[in-house]
């Protein structure tokens, strides 16, 4: 059965490198690796698709900065989010808004794996792991 996993695995690998052009997910490869995936079923096809879509999940949430906010936040600072974030990561990467009123006051930004956090709640809970 591993052999079966490797397979799925690296089929699954296969079709992302072809959906990336010039290092960017793109939408109409993506549609094409699913038709080709529908027309030709390769064996394992739900488990291969399952591994593509967290693939292209996972590089969907590279390129964007989920910026929680428990307030409102203007448009001029998810802008300029949006650049510091390009700039540190060197490729281009989207803001969007997503309201938390769990945070109380502040921002957490959560760029792929990577979270920043200046919120009231994030030093409450870093203030009660020290205590």
């Amino acid at each position: 059965m591993a052999s079966g996993k490797k397979q799925i695995q690296l089929l699954a690998r296969q079709f992302f490198k072809l959906s990336v052009v010039d290092g960017a997910l793109s939408s109409d490869r993506v549609s094409g690796v699913l038709a080709y995936v529908e027309k030709h079923r390769p064996a394992h096809a739900i488990a291969v698709l399952k591994v593509y879509a967290r693939l292209v999940a996972a590089e969907v949430a590279r390129g964007r900065a989920v910026v929680e906010h428990a307030g409102s936040v203007h448009d001029s600072i998810l802008a300029t989010i949006a650049a510091a974030m390009t700039k540190k990561y060197s490729r281009p990467i989207a803001s969007v808004s997503k309201r938390n009123d769990a945070l109380l006051a502040g921002l957490r930004v959560r760029v792929g794996d990577d979270v920043y956090e200046s919120s009231v709640s994030g030093q409450l809970a870093n203030l009660a792991a020290a205590v």
